[in-house]
């Protein structure tokens, strides 16, 4: 297993996150995963003994179930606290059905639902949620506590001076940020920089080779200011595991329940058209279920996804260890023919015009930057 540390902090974590999604199965959640306590024990156990020191949950997961059942965990395998990197995030609002379909609920979800102080990034909401949490985790810190989504009614002084405080009372160690515009992540750096604020350390969004969209400013702005991005969902959702072809996939995949995240499916299948020769080349079999832009990328810290079995921990475990050719990376970047370009950004503004900046006003003496600055170019 390999290790990175997260953002400009001393905190080391593992390349592979396990991300318990897919714990507890209540409601809604089911079509997701619905693994027990003892299902969750094993994925746990064989997680650490792999080296994974980097956990990832949520209090919207199954409604909270998922945050118990991995407290459980740690206690039934007796793991040391100080070993671990927890991470929980807090915003979500109940899900009793799927998205764009009507809620049904015990009257008690249908009130808790209504209420909108029972979600988002209020002062009350967060203090709330931080002490929930650690109730069902059974645990007195979390590692790392993230925002799961953008509060566009909460004021984000508010929240980053409760997430300060949190971090103050030595209830969570670091903070981190999930699923945010760059915009308001660059704000929000900004605020914490001018207040003296505990600062995000760490943005997991969505991003897989078929879904490159954080190139564009997230990936630019890690760079700049030393946080570091945790992709979620490498896989796309398992779109991207091999089990889906333009003829279908089996019908008891998450994806064929629950269609997330969004992605151009045609331009996905071009993509494991072109990974396809890169599988059976492979002498590891891990390289068939992970993502080639995921194993290749050495740009953040952790990679997160869920996993409803051991055989997918196990290959995603063992992808830590794979590289990609130049060849095979060329491949996936540009591709040959009609397969050109086929999984990298199309080329428009701002990024290109960035990168045309940079060059033109990079220092003659700088040329690693200049010949990278047009390397980009190129390549975009």
């Amino acid at each position: 297993m390999k290790y990175r540390k997260l953002g400009r902090s001393g905190l080391t974590v593992s390349e592979i996150c396990l991300g318990t999604m897919t714990f507890g199965g209540e409601g809604f959640w089911r079509v997701i995963g619905a693994q027990d306590q003892s299902v969750a024990d094993a994925l746990v156990k064989n997680a650490v003994d792999k080296g994974v020191n980097f956990i990832d949950t949520a209090n919207v997961y199954s409604n909270g179930l998922s945050e118990q059942i991995l407290g459980q965990s740690i206690k039934n395998l007796g793991l040391p606290r100080d070993e671990l990197v927890i991470a929980t995030k807090v915003f979500g609002r109940p899900m009793l059905a799927p998205p764009g379909q009507s809620v049904q609920g015990t009257p008690e979800q249908l009130r808790r639902f209504a209420n909108p102080n029972t979600w988002g990034l209020s002062r009350k909401h967060i203090l709330d949620a931080i002490d929930a949490s650690l109730e069902r985790l059974g645990l007195d810190y979390v590692d790392l506590y993230q925002t799961h989504a953008f509060d566009p009614i909460t004021p984000i002084e508010e929240t980053l001076e409760t997430f300060d405080e949190i971090v103050r009372s030595g209830r969570a160690r670091y903070i981190g940020i999930c699923n945010n515009a760059a915009w308001q992540l660059a704000k929000a750096l900004g605020i914490s920089a001018a207040k003296g604020l505990a600062r995000f350390e760490s943005a997991q969004m969505y991003y897989s080779i078929a879904g490159r969209d954080l190139e564009r400013e997230i990936t630019p702005l890690a760079k700049e200011e030393g946080f570091r991005s945790c992709p979620g969902g490498p896989l796309a959702g398992g779109f991207l595991s091999g089990k889906f072809t333009r003829d279908g996939g089996p019908n008891d995949a998450r994806r064929t329940a629950f269609d997330f995240p969004p992605v151009d499916k045609e331009k996905a299948f071009d993509i494991i058209d072109v990974m396809r020769p890169m599988r059976k080349r492979a002498a590891h079999p891990s390289r068939k279920s992970r993502s080639p832009g995921c194993c290749a990328s050495r740009k953040s810290p952790a990679s997160s996804s869920a996993r409803r079995t051991e055989a997918q921990l196990e290959n995603n475990i063992a992808a830590s260890e794979v590289s990609l050719t130049a060849d095979e990376l060329s491949a996936l970047n540009k591709g040959v023919g009609a397969e050109a370009g086929i999984s990298r950004l199309d080329d428009r503004a701002p990024g290109r015009r960035s990168a045309q900046g940079a060059l033109v006003r990079t220092p003659r003496r700088r040329v690693s930057d200049r010949a990278a600055a047009r390397s980009f170019v190129t390549a975009a």
